[in-house]
């Protein structure tokens, strides 16, 4: 849990109102107020320091110096339909200094399809006035005001960024003349839809401090030629990452000192681990050593203004399978604001005269252009396409232009990340309905709904089917809360016999609430779901929002069982962690149910749909695993931050948890020390002397005794370990080859020379006493001058390193090493331990590791112990924001990302729910706002398996109902008598994800499990197991001349052994003969063997099996779900 929450009550301040303007704090203020809050809480734009507590996830995205020239911009919004309220949502979240809302327009029925902070009893008013107050409630350092004067020059005078949305390109034009001239940044976006528009202006000369957010790579040097131009080559553990026209610098160069220091110079890239810098022929020879390291150099970037750039657009892509798309929508939106100039109106949803006047007027348009902008003919049904759909406005493509809108936004004040350049267009046309005979005017006319801007699109028939949806949500964190808005907006579960479920088993932290627009200062504490289903209602009081706080896994699956599964029409995932994932992908692919993926990593997303017998799960590709850091170069050689961080988390598991758990196991368990004797290398000896540690050689008695230990553990791995270390390897130790020891990526280390007035030492020493003092239920202090009197009184055995010390150079050498433990030690261990009962009520308390917690002293110890460790082998320290970002594995995250990222998944969702049968309409997508770019590609389609002439994907299977007419149940001999029969097959739902669709024809199969005739060669393995596929058991049926180490199931996915012994003990469960099983029941003998019994919620068994083809060689065939109730 983070620190206390954001304060209610507190003093706002921002621009001075305008005549026409309502400026008020997001919450009263007593008059007495003082003029900071009491939490310590500083108001943007002042020297005060920003509240990481809140900003947390954002700042490891933008950096401290972006955040505060963000702090430091007021921002102009208008327009307050569903784009525009995007936009302002998502910069009050990111905390700019100041909002001021305006809109002239009274809200109208078809807003409430995306504007979220609009309600039925507010059509009528004035949208800016209505959304203000609500909108002011997402950041109380951000003032919010409304305005519904005209804009004048002298009103846009006092704003760093104006955002149009919405707005006559006669306005656009004279706005973005005036702000171009006067130095203010503009962003124009506009949404049509299924259409969306977006073009930014920051001036003649911006300046870019980062143009991708990327951390600054660095490479350790191998070589440096004298030479014009010199080449350096870099050592090829890795590579460098560089490219052509970067800035590097050097540090720690032998010989070749003149690098040392110098200003950065560009580089030109030779190869993977080469590239060449300026001359060095005059320099000194190069001897060894040294870290190149990048810079990022702030550079100058010029805008077109608006009337310019309308005549000489440049565009960014955004799918480049609709490549010449861009130009053709450029004239087509200019016609459409010709259309309204002309008729005072948008054109009609699907009239067939507005949308060919629209084509005229984007013809005479194209003509009277300069030749360059569009050569080709014009798109004709793209331009009638937008005329059909001008009225409508659309929640999810508000939110994914909304997100990059206010990226821009960010991005202007901010000067960090490359804006786009200068127009960028999008459209998701393939939402629409495959058969488009039903998008007719009738259907799409105005009803006077909240759905009218979305019937106007998709027609009624759609609006009815979303209300019918069951849709699962997994999550309610960022992406959950913005797909909850979405689904709220669009109508999904909205009607009588629909409903979603979402579940979340966290509550609300404070660093939630810049991202989790759905919850509030006060709510920090309360549950996640049940939270974000209330804030949903009060968007869209007609949709049926059910909340749990479960946790999904096999736990839950009584829950979460078939009659749940089989009720739903879908699951959407908001989850932040693979495992998860894969694990809802898994049920997915067994119930045969659409599913929605998505995920963000700061300024970068991804979408994955997946769909029943059409495409490939989310399990069917992963991404390649982290990279891990060496043990050897964690223990002994470490050349980076990330390594002394590592390092300082294991210590942390191995001084605080890992002991505790252990004594308390060793205190209740009777056969704690037999089954820690089975663990495998030296582990007894590791676990056993922990064991020891903490209940004979080092418990303390007192805070006194805890104050010592920390200071003795301090000299052991600061000073003697480190000793011990250069008295094996002396820095002037040479290889067997000549080269020096400690060189590339050794670095030679020194011992530290405790200082109690070092700051740094006895930030260890509180934190590491402390922590060591909870885990013995003793009471601690944070008086450190008491400390440091205690400290005085400890006496430190003076230390002289040992010969005969083995310590391993490299993993390799560490792998062969003999690991054979010593028996008599392994007694002697035993017989020095107290017995439990001579120890009774006495425990320890074990400690979780939680990085948001600023008072519980865990961060303080990962700091003070990595940078301890850091000056050990002299690597520059990291301070405590980065370090949390990597010793916490920190996810970076911004609401922008979020917001676009949601948007596209609900355009998925479109297609989901009108049950689109075509591969290429769906769209897998990636996006990185920084960069910007935008990749979008159809899904992998199933892989197909085949078996003699017959295709099969991970969405087949056999269906097998083990219930007999008469309700007598499978033996085994009929089971395998009934994959004996002829014409056997696989049964396929076509479509309707399992909703008792299609047939399918009949495929042939044999089978060679077990022989005709007895023989003890062939025997039968059936083993319960949680397969990842099914509700709670699976069995495999094979013969031993099938291979069984380590199988997998026929999803690729590895099995999870029920009837474990230990967390890491897998085993099957027995080796039985056959024959002895045949006359038993399927699921008797499941019970039988795996000593459980199923419980009744489980509804079918599922079925791994190795089959053998007439050669006798392995054949791959679908699972089997058999059925029992």
């Amino acid at each position: 849990m983070s620190s206390s929450p954001l304060s209610k009550k507190r003093r706002v301040s921002g621009p001075d109102p305008k005549p026409g303007s309502n400026c008020s704090p997001a919450h009263p203020v007593p008059s007495d107020a003082p003029t900071a809050p009491a939490n310590g809480m500083a108001k943007n734009g002042n020297e005060a320091d920003i509240d990481e507590g809140l900003y947390s996830r954002q700042l490891y995205v933008l950096g401290h110096d972006a955040m505060k020239r963000l702090q430091t911009s007021s921002v102009l919004v208008s327009g307050l339909r569903g784009l525009g309220v995007e936009i302002a949502k998502n910069i009050i979240l990111g905390g700019v200094k100041a909002v001021t809302l305006h809109d002239q327009g009274a809200a109208q029925w078809a807003d409430l399809s995306s504007q979220f902070y609009l309600r039925e009893e507010d059509v009528g008013k004035n949208r800016a006035e209505v959304s203000q107050p609500r909108l002011a409630e997402l950041n109380a350092y951000v003032p919010v005001c409304s305005y519904t004067g005209p804009l004048t020059e002298d009103f846009l005078s006092s704003f760093q960024v104006v955002v149009l949305t919405n707005s006559p390109l006669e306005e656009q034009l004279r706005v973005g003349q005036f702000c171009h001239g006067h130095g203010i940044k503009l962003v124009v976006a506009d949404t049509r839809g299924l259409f969306g528009q977006l073009f930014c202006d920051f001036g003649e000369e911006m300046i870019l401090t980062d143009a991708n957010g990327e951390q600054p790579l660095s490479a350790m040097v191998s070589m440096v030629t004298k030479d014009n131009p010199g080449v350096v080559t870099c050592l090829d553990e890795a590579r460098h990452g560089f490219e052509s026209g970067d800035f590097v610098t050097f540090t720690e160069v032998q010989g070749m000192s003149e690098l040392n220091g110098i200003s950065p110079m560009e580089i030109k890239v030779l190869g993977p681990y080469t590239f060449s810098i300026c001359d060095t022929a005059r320099f000194s020879d190069y001897i060894r050593g040294g870290i190149v390291t990048q810079v990022k150099v702030p550079k100058k970037i010029s805008f077109k203004s608006l009337p310019v750039s309308l005549a000489e657009p440049e565009f960014v892509m955004t799918d480049f399978a609709k490549f010449s798309r861009p130009a053709h929508l450029h004239v087509a939106f200019q016609a459409l604001h010709q259309f309204y100039s002309q008729r005072g109106r948008l054109p009609h949803p699907q009239n067939q005269l507005d949308a060919a006047e629209m084509v005229s007027l984007a013809q005479g348009i194209k003509e009277a252009a300069s030749s360059g902008l569009l050569q080709e003919d014009l798109d004709e049904e793209l331009v009638r396409q937008l005329a059909y759909m001008a009225a409508g406005d659309l929640a999810p493509i508000n939110a994914f232009i909304g997100g990059l809108a206010a990226q821009e936004v960010m991005k202007a004040c901010s000067g960090k990340f490359m804006p786009i350049m200068q127009w960028l267009y999008f459209d998701a046309l393939e939402c629409l309905p495959e058969d488009r005979e039903t998008l007719t005017e009738d259907n799409c006319r105005p009803r006077q709904t909240r759905y009218d801007g979305q019937v106007a699109v998709f027609g009624s028939h759609l609006q009815e089917k979303l209300g019918k949806q069951r849709y699962f949500l997994v999550g309610a964190g960022a992406i959950g809360c913005e797909l909850l808005k979405n689904f709220a907006m669009i109508g999904l579960g909205c009607g009588d016999s629909g409903e979603v479920i979402v579940t979340d088993m966290d509550t609300i932290e404070k660093s939630n609430l810049n991202r989790q627009f759905l919850f509030r200062p006060w709510d920090v504490t309360k549950l996640k779901s049940d939270t974000a289903a209330a804030a949903v209602r009060q968007m869209n009081p007609q949709i049926h929002v059910t909340s749990h706080q479960n946790r999904v896994g096999p736990d839950t699956e009584r829950i979460y069982d078939d009659d749940f599964f089989q009720a739903l029409d879908g699951v959407t995932n908001a989850l932040d962690n693979v495992d998860a994932r894969m694990y809802m992908d898994r049920r997915c692919v067994y119930y045969r149910k659409p599913l929605l993926e998505s995920g963000t990593l700061g300024t970068k997303g991804n979408v994955q749909v997946v769909i029943p017998f059409l495409t490939e799960s989310y399990s069917s590709s992963q991404d390649p695993p982290e990279k891990s850091i060496p043990i050897c170069t964690l223990k002994n050689f470490p050349n980076a931050i990330e390594h002394t961080l590592q390092w300082a988390r294991d210590e942390f598991e191995g001084l605080f948890k890992q002991p505790a758990e252990s004594v308390n196991q060793y205190l209740t368990d009777p056969k704690f020390v037999e089954r820690t004797l089975r663990l495998a290398g030296t582990q007894p000896l590791e676990v056993l002397e922990a064991v020891q540690r903490s209940l004979v050689l080092q418990r303390p008695r007192s805070w006194a005794d805890c104050v010592a230990w920390a200071c003795l553990h301090w000299h052991a791995q600061y000073a003697n370990n480190i000793r011990q270390l250069l008295h094996n390897f002396p820095p002037e130790q040479l290889t067997s080859s000549g080269a020096p020891f400690w060189s590339g990526p050794k670095r030679c280390p020194h011992p530290l020379t405790f200082d109690v007035h070092n700051p740094l030492h006895l930030d260890y020493i509180m934190a590491a006493a402390n922590l060591f003092a909870q885990t013995y239920g003793l009471v601690g202090s944070r008086d450190r001058a008491a400390v440091a009197t205690l400290l005085q009184t400890v006496h430190i055995p003076e230390f002289t390193p040992k010969s005969g010390v083995k310590i391993h150079v490299s993993d390799q050498e560490l792998q062969s090493a003999n690991t054979s433990v010593d028996d008599s030690r392994l007694e002697e261990l035993k017989a020095t331990l107290p017995s439990p009962e001579k120890l009774s009520g006495f425990k320890m308390y074990p400690i979780d590791f939680e990085k948001d917690d600023d008072n519980n002293f865990h961060m303080d110890f990962i700091v003070a112990a990595s940078n301890l460790r850091a000056e050990n082998y002299d690597i520059p320290p990291a301070d405590r924001h980065k370090s949390k970002l990597i010793a916490g594995k920190i996810i970076p995250a911004i609401a922008t990302t979020t917001a676009a990222v949601v948007g596209l998944v609900c355009l998925e969702l479109y297609k989901v729910v009108q049950g689109h049968q075509r591969l290429e309409a769906y769209k897998n997508g990636f996006l990185n706002l920084a960069l910007p770019f935008f990749g979008f590609s159809e899904p992998i389609a199933a892989p197909r398996h085949k078996y003699y002439d017959h295709e099969w994907t991970l969405w087949d299977r056999f269906e097998v109902k083990g219930l007999h007419p008469g309700g007598e149940e499978m033996t085994l001999k009929q089971f395998l008598d009934y994959f004996k029969v002829p014409g056997l097959g696989v049964k396929r739902e076509r479509r309707g994800y399992g909703m008792g669709q299609g047939g399918g024809g009949l495929v042939p199969l044999t089978t060679e499990w077990f022989p005709h005739r007895q023989s003890t060669s062939w025997r039968s393995q059936c083993c319960p197991r949680v397969c990842p596929c099914s509700t709670l058991f699976s069995c495999q049926l094979l013969s031993s001349r099938s291979g069984w180490t380590n199988r997998e199931c026929s999803h690729g996915l590895p099995w999870e052994m029920a009837g474990k012994v230990g967390p890491k003990s897998v085993g099957w469960l027995g080796l039985y003969h056959p024959l002895s099983y045949y006359p038993h029941r399927m699921t008797e003998i499941v019970s039988r063997v795996s000593k459980r019994k199923l419980g009744r919620h489980v509804q079918a068994l599922v079925l791994e099996l190795c089959c053998n083809d007439d050669s006798g060689e392995d054949v791959e065939v679908p699972y089997v779900r058999y059925a029992i109730r």
